[in-house]
């Protein structure tokens, strides 16, 4: 009778160690990879802009007596500025803020956000400066464009100007590589970690 009873009583603690480990099963973290690749972007976007200040303060070795319209100075700053921006959210896809609505947000704070939210424009984010960096190498190469200045010149195309706008641009050809990967990891961990969020009440 003692062995019938320690076996009964023995069936539901081997019963919840079995369930256990997938009742408990923790999410997929983000893997170190990825956030050294997040904020790898941002560093790659970073020496194109300074180059953009130093033409418009005239310390890039080129074009310095170059009469800027009014409208010019803030329309390359302001371009350098929102290309840091853009850079920056790639840190959404290995931080917390990248899935759940931070706090600050009124009216939307504590959320989930939508997979396809941040996959679609990341991806076609990415499309886009794959595009735009492919098409300004071939045009540099190439020439497709019309010379941008009044005197028929150029970017500079040899010199130390033209060796700091390459060094300075080409950095900018791995942004979006880096974020093509960054947004299929995002959309894997995610999809991981809802499918495991979901299994845990059937598993329970």
């Amino acid at each position: 009778m003692t062995t019938q009873a320690e076996a009964t009583a023995a069936a539901p603690a081997a019963e919840t160690s079995v369930r256990a480990p997938a009742a408990a099963r923790p999410v997929e973290p983000v893997p170190r990879w990825a956030v050294r690749m997040a904020h790898a972007i941002p560093l790659c976007v970073l020496p194109s802009g300074l180059w953009r200040v130093a033409l418009v303060l005239g310390l890039a070795g080129y074009d310095s007596d170059y009469p800027w319209a009014v409208w010019e100075r803030p329309y390359v700053i302001g371009l350098s500025v929102v290309s840091e921006g853009l850079a920056l959210l790639a840190l959404g896809l290995v931080r917390p803020w990248g899935e759940v609505v931070p706090c600050w947000v009124p009216g939307l704070r504590g959320r989930r956000i939508p997979i396809p939210a941040v996959v679609i424009p990341a991806a076609l984010g990415a499309a886009l400066i794959m595009m735009l960096c492919a098409y300004g190498t071939l045009n540099q190469i190439f020439g497709f464009m019309e010379p941008l200045n009044d005197d028929g010149t150029g970017l500079p195309a040899s010199g130390p100007a033209a060796w700091a706008l390459w060094t300075t641009y080409a950095p900018l050809l791995a942004w979006g590589p880096l974020l093509v990967i960054l947004t299929v990891a995002y959309y894997r961990r995610r999809r991981a970690n809802d499918a495991s969020a979901a299994a845990r009440p059937a598993a329970g």
